[in-house]
């Protein structure tokens, strides 16, 4: 194909960094609007006199949401566009974190939390969806992690300011400042953010031809007289079935690839819900038990950008089957340094393997399907994964609950975190 073609042999032009860098900037955003409800949590129960099963309601909806939004929204993007539909994810999310700060019930914080959700995990699954059509094939999976590694950012950062802003203003000041941040980036996309070549291409809406090289006059390319013929049919353009996730070419690397992220969803989203009570369990002080969750949010953050490194020289799967298998073998050790400071240490190394190797499951399930199914396969394929992230939170506070010591929690996950790297080796079409 002629956009594939150009993209990959051409050197990455500035309009192609800007997009990638405005990803990037969306994914902090996400980051923001998923922790603020985590640090404003404490001083909500406060307020509200209410108990920790209502709380814990309130932390599932945004991950609820979130599943909504991989399933449903973000698969729109292969019917009205990437651009689009990362608009209205950007939209959907400050508007509702905005709004939450004047919530006057649990069931509206409820409500609200659910919809920012949604425009959350739509948003997860849009930006990788057009940063993978944007980047050169050979350097797509380090392009695709590096824009994930906002996550993180925004989560520290959100940490630090939340720690300044909550006990001075309140909580529904800090809602205030996580939805206008969000919402301040969204003229960049409009004046910035183009439509991938590969959907217009494909899809050809009104105005494809136009779109397509005001693009390529950005990236300095030549531009196009005509357009070849549509691969999009008539029923695409209205709807993209999720059989065509199952269709013959994808079908077992479709069912490893929900496997594979619904077990490191699991494990990851135990380890950030319940590293506070991890560490004082550990044996740190409640000041060392809340840094815990920043260097893990730090130690993610290098290990998304080793990861796309490292995948760009030794390949993606082989690269995420031995950093997951490393996680879990960190994870089987880590009651042996139970009372230590190196506890810190290990956090920061076991956020630095989960999350790199989470991020790089994600990577294949945005490599792994043709332009006219992209979204819908990294929509579902993140939904999967989010049910994962409902699951494990309970299980682990089920298996705390029992009785369960600190190091027989990570000895159980660090198994689902072997068994996604070995399901990686089989995602044979990536």
């Amino acid at each position: 194909m002629l956009d594939t073609t150009l993209i990959d042999t051409q050197k990455l032009s500035r309009f192609q960094l800007a997009t990638i860098l405005i990803c990037v900037l969306m994914n902090m955003m996400d980051g923001i609007d998923v922790m603020v409800i985590s640090y404003t949590a404490p001083a909500i129960a406060k307020e509200w006199s209410v108990s920790a099963q209502s709380l814990g309601n309130v932390l599932s909806a945004g991950l609820v949401g979130m599943m909504l939004g991989a399933l449903f929204l973000a698969p729109r993007a292969d019917v009205i566009g990437r651009r689009k539909v990362i608009i209205i994810s950007g939209l959907l999310m400050g508007v509702s974190v905005f709004c939450t700060s004047f919530a006057p019930s649990v069931d509206v914080l409820l409500f609200l939390r659910v919809l920012s959700g949604i425009g959350i995990g739509s948003m997860i699954a849009s930006v990788g969806t057009l940063v993978s059509e944007y980047a050169p094939q050979k350097t797509k999976a380090f392009w695709v992690s590096f824009i994930m590694s906002g996550y993180p950012i925004g989560a520290t950062l959100s940490g630090f300011v939340a720690a300044n802003i909550i006990p001075v203003h309140g909580w529904r000041f800090m809602f205030q400042m996580a939805g206008i941040a969000t919402l301040l980036p969204i003229p960049i996309i409009f004046i910035y953010l183009a439509e991938s070549i590969s959907f217009l291409l494909k899809a050809q809406p009104v105005n494809a031809l136009s779109k397509i090289n005001t693009v390529l006059e950005r990236m300095n390319a030549p531009q196009l007289s005509a357009l070849p013929a549509p691969s999009f049919s008539d029923t695409d353009k209205k709807k993209v079935p999720i059989s065509a996730l199952f269709s013959e070419k994808y079908k077992k690397a479709t069912i490893f690839l929900w496997l594979a992220l619904f077990l490191a969803f699991g494990t990851m989203y135990f380890l950030t819900t319940w590293i506070p009570k991890l560490a004082t369990n550990a044996g740190l002080s409640m000041s060392l038990a809340i840094y815990a969750g920043t260097v893990f949010n730090m130690g993610a953050f290098f290990g998304i950008i080793t990861q796309g490194y490292l995948s760009n020289t030794f390949g993606l799967r082989r690269t995420v089957f031995g950093i997951l298998v490393l996680t879990a073998l960190l994870m089987v050790v880590f009651g042996f340094f139970k009372g230590s400071a190196w506890v810190l240490v290990l956090f920061g190394l076991i956020g630095f393997g989960i999350q790199g190797g989470y991020v790089g499951i994600y990577t294949m399930a945005a490599t792994l399907y043709r332009t006219e199914i992209r979204s819908t396969g990294v929509g579902w394929a993140t939904g999967m994964g989010r049910i994962g992230s409902i699951v494990g939170p309970i299980l682990g506070g089920f298996l705390i609950s029992v009785g369960l010591t600190m190091s027989s929690n990570f000895i159980v996950f660090a198994i689902p975190t072997i068994i996604a790297g070995v399901v990686v080796l089989l995602i044979k079409n990536t």
